[in-house]
C-alpha cells in the first residue's frame, strides 16, 4: 500500500497557498482544496479514473481559515490513506470529518490570524516605521508570515500524523496560547507607538495633532469589534491618519 511522504506533505503545504484562489459563493474554497489535496491522491490512487473520481469529490462545499487549512488537508490525507487501504472510513464519513475540521479551524484561525496576530504585526511595522519605511514594512512582514508559514508548512505534517484527533487539546492550548502573547505583545507595541508619535524625542506634539491621532485611535478600536475588519478600510483609514498627521505636523 503507498503511503504519503514529506515531499507529497510539502506539496500540498505549497499548493494551499492557493486556496482561496477560486473563492466563490457556492463553493468557496472547494475547488483550492481539491487542488492542495491532489499530491496526495496521486500518490495513494494510482489509477486515473479513481483518482479524478476521488477528486471530483473533495471539489464540494469547503470554507475555513486559510492557514490553518495546511492542519485539515494533512487530516484528511491520512483518511484518504485509510480509505485506500480498506480499513478507513467511506465517502460520506470523510466529508464529514472534513466539514468538522474546517469549522473547528475557522473559529481557532480567525482569533489567531485575523483579529490577533494581522494587527499585531501592523502595529510593529508602524513603530519600525518610525526609524525608516523599510524597517517597517520588514518587520511586518517577518511577524506575520514567521508565524503563518510556520503553521502552513507544519500543520500539514501535524494533520497528517494525528489525523482527525489533530484537534484535540494539545492544538487548542498552542492557539490559545499563541493568542495571548500575541495580544499582550500587541499592548506594548502599541503603548510604545502612542509614546513616540505623541512625544518625539521628548518634545510633545502640539494639542491638535494629539487630539486627531486619540480620535483616530478611538474610531479604530470601535471598527476593531467588527469580526472581521475589511483590510481595504483598515487601509483608507490608515491613509487618512497619515495625511492629516503630516498635515497637522511641526512644520
Amino acid at each position: 500500500m503507498a503511503k504519503l511522504r514529506w515531499w507529497d506533505l510539502f506539496r500540498m503545504a505549497l499548493r494551499s497557498a492557493l486556496l482561496q484562489a477560486t473563492w466563490n459563493y457556492e463553493r468557496q474554497q472547494g475547488v483550492g482544496w481539491a487542488f492542495s489535496l491532489h499530491p496526495a491522491l496521486q500518490r495513494l490512487i494510482p489509477g486515473k479514473q479513481g483518482r479524478c473520481e476521488r477528486l471530483a469529490e473533495h471539489t464540494a462545499y469547503f470554507n475555513t481559515q486559510p492557514t490553518l487549512a495546511s492542519l485539515a488537508l494533512g487530516a484528511v490525507a491520512a483518511l484518504e490513506e485509510q480509505r485506500e487501504a480498506g480499513a478507513g472510513p467511506d465517502a460520506a464519513a470523510v466529508a464529514r470529518a472534513k466539514s468538522a475540521l474546517g469549522s473547528s479551524l475557522a473559529v481557532l484561525g480567525d482569533r489567531l490570524f485575523w483579529m490577533t496576530l494581522r494587527p499585531f504585526a501592523a502595529c510593529l511595522g508602524a513603530a519600525f516605521a518610525l526609524g525608516g519605511m523599510v524597517r517597517g514594512a520588514l518587520a511586518m512582514w517577518v511577524c506575520y508570515n514567521a508565524v503563518h508559514l510556520t503553521w502552513r508548512f507544519l500543520g500539514t505534517g501535524w494533520g497528517y500524523r494525528s489525523g482527525p484527533a489533530v484537534l484535540g487539546k494539545g492544538l487548542r492550548a498552542s492557539l490559545e496560547r499563541l493568542t495571548r502573547l500575541a495580544a499582550l505583545g500587541g499592548c506594548v507595541v502599541i503603548g510604545v507607538l502612542i509614546a513616540a508619535l505623541l512625544a518625539p524625542h521628548g518634545a510633545p506634539r502640539r494639542l491638535v495633532f494629539q487630539v486627531a491621532m486619540m480620535a483616530g485611535i478611538g474610531v479604530g478600536f470601535v471598527v476593531a469589534q467588527r469580526p472581521r475588519p475589511s483590510p481595504t478600510e483598515w487601509a483608507l483609514g490608515a491613509a487618512v491618519l497619515c495625511v492629516a498627521a503630516s498635515w497637522l505636523r511641526h512644520p
